[in-house]
């Protein structure tokens, strides 16, 4: 009746169980069939006791079996109209695991990071000593908020750095920006339901507020930042920015209309999210002081990572909230389990206290600074003047612009795809419109800089 095979990866014992387990459900064995006692299925199968007693075990804890003493196990009686149905599984392979990743020769993904930039041996030691010092700690669960300790480490360094003026107390530790903005979109609903956004700009904002049922506005996005007036004259009353480095164009707004952007704010019960992904990235002058410096006390949702410099695979970022939302974050998520790992907050704090966050900072910029400079210059040998770089000195990415071309961004895509050139569609961040002249998004972080080189050549030739 049943066949183990001991080739397959699959335990005998499951394997039995699972045989057994389609025979209840598809009607081949009735309700009240008596299975044969351990020892016969054993030695018919040739089999231990053990495999086969294990296989009863489950199926009697998961109730297809039932149990006479003295008299061994029973099939249960299921109802067949409702029972599962009997999926046939091949072992070893599941249709729904995703493929391998595609291999690329030059890979300008503007999100990937250098391969060999993670202070592996540092974070090793940082996260051994958290263990050792806070082993009563983690056998607790943390602060919704986010781990003390750390909270304090930021604020520090965000005034410093980004003239964030802010108390500890303000500060959300979070798993990316994803549920910073989840969070934001929760705490704003009640008296909200429109928000702004770039255009061009990050996807991730618009995908995250219309699954909230947010409407959303786009709003033109001009050298100076986000039209201002365009945002005025629409009805949204939440506007997502990133004034220090716009995402995908690069530009900075100006101080003039970053004041205009807080009297928007002020005008009424309204709220900007500032968005500082990669501010720490800029290789000419000293870094663009944040939105929320201006005004500490405004409505100004201030939003950080340590994604773009140390690694995405963290999931470690903060937000800091004005006091005016303070109270109906904590109404809302007082009874929520921090989202974050406290031995992973613990050894960011440690890495943060020794020092090794800023040095990393310096030492990575210095390893962009090149690699930026060598993609604008490998641009300029095998561009020439057919190509317009916009958003260039800042960041892991810049933007080109190929105005005398005659193929599409599609058309690009694909021949690059067949030369082993790997580009990020630049129509993603589009919500209306496109741009008037065939426009690629080039990141160079996760390339060395013979692949920059290299890759600039080769797609130079495509377009």
């Amino acid at each position: 009746m049943f066949i183990l095979n001991n080739s397959n990866p699959v335990p005998l014992y499951k394997q039995l169980y699972n045989q057994i387990k389609e025979h209840i459900l598809s009607g081949k064995l009735p309700a009240d069939t008596r299975l044969p006692s351990v020892r016969n299925m054993a030695t018919e199968l040739s089999a231990s006791r053990n495999t086969v007693d294990g296989a009863y075990q489950e199926l009697y804890a998961e109730g297809y079996l039932y149990s006479k003493p003295r008299s061994g196990y029973f099939v249960s009686a299921l109802d067949q109209d409702v029972a599962p149905e009997v999926v046939s599984v091949k072992p070893g392979k599941n249709d729904y695991l995703p493929g391998p990743p595609s291999n690329f020769t030059y890979d300008f993904h503007p999100a990937r990071l250098d391969p060999e930039s993670f202070p592996t041996e540092l974070w090793r030691k940082c996260f051994v000593e958290s263990i050792r010092r806070n082993g009563k700690q983690l056998v607790q669960y943390g602060d919704t908020q986010g781990d003390w300790g750390l909270r304090c480490s930021i604020q520090s360094y965000l005034e410093r750095s980004r003239g964030v003026l802010c108390d500890p107390d303000q500060i959300v530790i979070c798993a990316g920006l994803q549920q910073s903005l989840e969070i934001v979109s929760n705490i704003l609903k009640t008296n909200h339901s429109v928000v702004a956004v770039e255009n061009p700009g990050y996807h991730l904002p618009r995908s995250v507020f219309q699954s909230h049922s947010y409407s959303i506005v786009p709003v033109p996005v001009e050298p100076g930042g986000i039209n201002i007036k365009h945002l005025k004259a629409s009805n949204s009353t939440i506007v997502y920015v990133t004034p220090s480095h716009q995402l995908p164009l690069g530009y900075v707004m100006p101080v003039a209309n970053r004041l205009a952007l807080i009297e928007w704010a002020e005008s009424g019960d309204k709220y900007v999210i500032e968005d500082d992904y990669d501010s720490e990235l800029r290789y000419h002058g000293k870094p663009i002081p944040s939105l929320q410096g201006l005004r500490p006390t405004g409505n100004i949702i201030y939003s950080g990572t340590f994604s773009k410099l140390l690694s995405p695979a963290l999931r470690l970022s903060y937000m800091v909230l004005p006091y005016s939302l303070l109270a109906v974050y904590r109404q809302i998520y007082r009874d929520y389990f921090p989202s974050v790992s406290l031995l992973e907050q613990r050894t960011m704090t440690a890495f943060m206290e020794q020092g090794h966050w800023e040095r990393h900072i310096r030492r990575m910029r210095m390893i962009y600074k090149k690699k930026h400079d060598i993609l604008l210059q490998s641009v300029e040998t095998h561009f020439g003047k057919r190509a317009v770089v916009v958003g260039q000195g800042a960041g892991l990415h810049v933007v080109l612009m190929l105005p005398e071309t005659s193929h599409s961004e599609t058309e690009i895509l694909g021949r690059a795809q067949q030369k082993g050139i790997r580009l990020f569609p630049f129509s993603d961040f589009h919500v209306t419109g496109k741009p008037e002249a065939t426009t690629l998004l080039l990141g160079f972080g996760g390339m060395s800089s013979s692949d920059i080189e290299r890759g600039i050549a080769v797609l130079s030739q495509v377009c």
